[in-house]
């Protein structure tokens, strides 16, 4: 139910971007000093098959990224259990951390910020901070009321579906009595209480975090398929490819740890591989429409961004950086934490780095 839910919000994100960036005629002309400037850098028909290249170069590295993980309990080193995978989920971490606080929540400061927007309000009030403050806010209420509506549910009885590491697929429900444990299960051994209500974690964590970075995906993609600029084209693809590679590897780690059946695990890395694309098909559809300067587009896509920084700013602080860091695991070994903080460094590091091509 709840992936149903999951899958009906991204639809409803895209649907409104694209709603969004259909603005009647009117709105698409910009005042002069705000439409895009033509120079030889600037040709259309030489920037479609760069686009193209990037859809597929992209989704290729996508899947490679969020994939990744997900194949790693045949390698006894990076199993959840061992260290090297929670120096790895730090690194990971880090790059989630920079995309939202480097990336995206500059761009929209500048979007919103833009000279081609009304001084009143655009001028007047910080809506950048206000609205990444708010989506923030919203991400805590919807992380804490879906864990505590499956705990009520776990609780009641019945413990949650967990995938067979060993890749049986099969699954059985177990019913908990009060104080007893029946029930049949194929090599699992489900601990009631604290064990399920980490994985209730995992799987809300992993959920919401992919929702922000789908939103994120599909307004730089957009900003690639409509931008016809042959000089910033080809940097920025090299650019997107590393950036989609490393935060599904983030990704990729919480959809392992949420231990989901395979067909879920195919839906998330789906929609996580093709957003992106999608949005660089999106762009060279509305090429002729979409003015990225156009008060419409700035508004839309900077409140998008605003937003989608606030989510994976928290995700990246409270769900992933300090559950970790709390944890028994990483309490019970200075070394090891000195090590992940390293790794959060480096993975923070690497992608602010990227943040000068893209």
């Amino acid at each position: 139910m709840f992936t149903i839910c999951f899958v009906e919000n991204i639809l409803f994100s895209i649907f409104l971007l694209i709603i969004c960036i259909f603005p009647p005629q009117a709105l698409s002309v910009v005042p002069e000093e705000c439409q895009t400037k033509t120079d030889g850098c600037n040709n259309k028909e030489k920037a479609l098959p760069l686009k193209v290249i990037a859809i597929f170069s992209i989704l290729i590295t996508s899947v490679i990224g969020v994939g990744s993980p997900l194949f790693t309990r045949s390698i006894p080193a990076l199993n959840p259990d061992r260290n090297l995978f929670v120096i790895v989920k730090c690194f990971a971490a880090g790059i989630i951390l920079a995309t939202g606080f480097v990336h995206v929540l500059p761009d929209s400061f500048d979007m919103l910020s833009s000279r081609c927007l009304k001084e009143n309000p655009w001028h007047k009030f910080p809506f950048t901070g206000f609205v990444a403050m708010l989506s923030a806010i919203v991400t805590l209420m919807v992380d804490s009321m879906a864990t505590s509506i499956y705990t009520k549910k776990c609780n009641n009885g019945v413990i949650p579906e967990v995938a067979s590491p060993f890749g049986g697929g099969q699954q059985e429900m177990v019913v908990v009595n009060v104080g007893q444990f029946h029930g049949h299960h194929h090599g699992l051994k489900p601990a009631p209480g604290t064990g399920d209500q980490q994985l209730l974690r995992y799987r809300v964590v992993a959920m919401v975090l992919e929702l922000g970075i789908v939103v994120h995906s599909v307004v730089i993609g957009l900003s690639l398929g409509a931008s016809n600029n042959t000089c910033s084209i080809k940097g920025l693809v090299a650019a997107l490819c590393f950036h989609q590679m490393f935060e599904g590897m983030g990704l990729g780690g919480c959809i392992l740890q949420a231990e989901y059946k395979t067909m879920k695990k195919f839906i998330m890395v789906f929609f996580f591989s093709v957003t992106t694309p999608f949005g660089i098909a999106l762009g060279i559809a509305l090429a002729n429409t979409y003015k990225e300067n156009s008060p419409t587009a700035l508004i839309t896509v900077g409140l998008l961004n605003a937003s989608s920084a606030g989510l994976l700013i928290y995700m990246a602080l409270v769900d992933l950086l300090a559950a970790d860091f709390m944890g028994s695991k990483l309490q019970a070994s200075v070394k090891l934490q000195i090590k992940s903080y390293v790794a959060v460094l480096l993975g923070a590091g690497g992608m602010s780095v990227m943040a000068k091509w893209a």
